[in-house]
């Protein structure tokens, strides 16, 4: 099996949006009629229907009303698929390099890709056997940095290609979400070993413990109030 990467936009991405929410989607102008839906006249204020209006349908007779937009099927998006060189690569993390390419990473095929706005792909390969690369971003350093998931290091390659892996200082951390964070360092999660890494640019890594046993720390992102964030698995934001 190919693995492929899609690229989609368009009108169509508006018109999947309202085929996906739960119901109609409705917008008003200020001070203008509104195309809401009735569930939104109900919840403003309207009577509800009396239990004695309600009707009852048969199990094989078809429902009196139009099917939900939710079960209908999305409109077919401008999509484009470009397929990965390597068969079976499982394709990850994407995020824009500074390059003004996409860079991804390719779990099962352990490389890191570069794919231009054209579709021209290059592979790189990790040296590490089984490394499982996993989330990627870009970096202050003008690199781009990713995680390596069963490899247990921090990868960083430049637009260039040039590729070199950081240990981390804890065995086996199941690396997971890798972000830019707003001090000038990459910081990243260990799932497994329930800690948070910060690593500098210069590949130096630095480890915190999560207060939370077994948390399962996963995501991450650096938020508006100068700190990073991310996602506990078992029930929490950090």
């Amino acid at each position: 099996m190919r693995a492929r990467f899609q690229r989609w936009g368009g009108p169509a991405v508006a018109m999947l949006l309202a085929a996906c929410g739960s119901g109609r989607s409705g917008s008003a102008a200020p001070d203008g009629p509104s195309d809401a839906s009735p569930r939104d006249a109900d919840a403003a204020g309207a009577p509800d229907v009396p239990a004695a209006a309600d009707v009852s349908v048969a199990p094989d007779a078809p429902p009196d009303r139009a099917p939900d937009a939710a079960n209908q099927a999305p409109p077919a998006g401008p999509f484009t698929e470009f397929d990965v060189p390597t068969p079976a690569s499982s394709p990850w993390g994407i995020t824009l390099g500074p390059d003004g390419a996409l860079w991804f990473t390719e779990l099962v095929a352990g490389k890191i890709g570069r794919i231009t706005v054209t579709g021209a792909i290059t592979e790189f390969a990790i040296p590490t056997a089984m490394s499982d690369p996993f989330a990627i971003t870009a970096g202050p350093d003008g690199n781009l940095w990713f995680t390596e998931e069963y490899g247990g290091k921090i990868g960083r390659i430049t637009p260039a290609g040039a590729l070199m892996e950081f240990d981390v200082p804890t065995p086996l951390p199941n690396l997971e979400g890798i972000a830019a964070g707003p001090d000038g360092n990459l910081w990243f999660t260990e799932a497994d070993t329930n800690k948070i890494g910060r690593i500098t640019p210069a590949g130096t890594p630095l480890e915190f413990a999560i207060a939370t046993p077994q948390s399962y720390p996963s995501y991450m992102v650096a938020g508006p109030d100068g700190n990073v964030w991310f996602t506990e698995a078992f029930g929490k934001v950090g």
